[in-house]
């Protein structure tokens, strides 16, 4: 069945990027010109996914604010005669079908994804984190909707990553059957010596209906909050989950180190302003050329 719906959590209050984000939701915070949910969005409409839901929560209103059409701002910039920016605004907002559900309470990934079941129904769906963001040639969840295709089964996207890095991310447990990943289970934050692989999940999924299923039969952690590892890690003992080993560079937003490497990075790759920006950095002495 093909892919044609996903799902964006975009509730969480951002506690690690404080106080930027006390009135602002850190899926708005810019990565260059963009707020970082836009690349997100893009890289589902260039996957050919057009009908996205996006699970809110209180004062989130500017996600759906940056999608919607700001009247007094294309009448400004007609007079103005900025025929450019107006084209930009345009895209944005005929980008996809965007829905919006709100999670009322924070009650982790699980609980906001489960919210989704209405709206999804019986189809397979991608998930995507606003945290992560994948600049590859083939977009990220493309790449894992090709490998749906194959089998028709749940796909974790994963990467690759440094020993010493292993503690801050879930880890899946995976035999590699005639060139692919067969997941048995996934292990959050294992010490490097304890961890089962160096494939480390980036926020992006796509999921049979049944998921759902086993989101109902999650338990709340110490902190109250049901997580979707907890049901991944269920769902695998029962059916084939298969993870995408993907092709791309991986940032992260979702702490302020992160978010200002992968700023830097997109920067410095920006086709209006990459050469300009790596000679200040040059000038000041913090030159980064790429490896």
């Amino acid at each position: 069945m093909k892919i044609r719906k996903a799902v964006i959590p975009a509730a969480g209050y951002g506690s690690r990027m404080l106080p930027a984000t006390k009135a602002l939701p850190k899926e708005m915070m810019p990565i260059v010109d963009k707020p970082a949910i836009q690349y997100i969005v893009e890289e589902l409409v260039d996957s050919g996914i057009e009908d996205i839901l996006i699970i809110t929560g209180r004062g989130k209103r500017a996600i759906e604010d940056h999608f919607d059409r700001n009247v007094e701002i294309h009448n400004a910039l007609q007079e103005r005669e900025d025929r450019k920016m107006l084209e930009t605004l345009e895209r944005i907002e005929e980008l996809a079908d965007i829905h919006y559900v709100r999670q009322k309470e924070m009650m982790g990934t699980g609980h906001a994804i489960a919210k989704a079941r209405k709206h999804i129904g019986d189809e397979p769906f991608a998930v995507l984190y606003g945290d992560d963001l994948v600049v590859s040639e083939v977009p990220c969840i493309g790449q894992m909707i090709e490998q749906y295709k194959k089998y028709s089964a749940s796909i974790l996207g994963v990467t690759e990553i440094p020993s010493e890095l292993i503690g801050s991310y879930g880890v899946v447990k995976a035999n590699m059957i005639d060139g692919v990943f067969l997941v048995e289970g996934i292990v959050e934050k294992p010490e490097p010596s304890e961890a089962p692989s160096n494939l480390a999940m980036l926020g992006r999924y796509i999921f049979e209906p049944e998921i759902f299923e086993f989101l109902e039969k999650v338990k709340p952690d110490p902190h109250g909050e049901y997580l979707l590892t907890d049901a991944i890690h269920m769902m695998v003992q029962s059916r084939a989950v298969y993870a995408c080993a993907i092709r791309g560079e991986w940032h992260t937003v979702g702490d302020l180190l992160s978010y200002l490497k992968t700023t830097v990075s997109f920067a410095l790759d920006h086709p209006a302003i990459g050469e300009a920006f790596k000679e200040f950095l040059d000038s000041t002495g913090h030159s980064l050329d790429k490896e």
